[in-house]
């Protein structure tokens, strides 16, 4: 199996032991490790309600996308951790907007918690 680790610093780097995304295998699929809202220029989360909270997730996937080769028309699967389900509906406006045809599979769960006091991680996976 190949594989390639894929960073970008268009969006934040990893926190911990992870890539922020792998392309493996000669079929190309593209892991796209949880992103949180995170700016990758100040290191901090996105200011204002779960909608830009959302954005902010989704346009870091978008870059690391875009250092494989890719695009969000790519993205096959996401999966959206969320603290509450109360920011369900203000996150699926967003999430829409970023997929507005033929959108991915998609699971959304609700989390007792994700890393430094987020409110929302999406991951994602892609085909190459």
């Amino acid at each position: 199996m190949q594989k390639r680790v894929i960073s970008t610093k268009c969006a934040p780097a990893a926190i911990g032991p992870y890539s922020q995304a792998v392309l493996a295998g000669p079929g190309a699929l593209l892991f796209v490790s949880g992103q949180l809202p995170v700016d990758p220029e100040t290191g901090t989360f996105a200011p204002g309600n779960i909608g830009a909270m959302t954005r902010r997730c989704l346009e870091n996937i978008k870059a690391i996308l875009e250092a494989s080769g890719a695009s969000l028309a790519n993205v096959v699967k996401t999966t959206v951790f969320l603290t509450t389900m109360e920011d369900f509906a203000e996150m699926n406006q967003v999430y829409g907007e970023y997929f507005p045809n033929e959108p991915p599979a998609r699971s959304t769960i609700a989390v007792a918690a994700l890393p430094k006091g987020a409110r929302i991680e999406i991951e994602a996976v892609a085909v190459v």
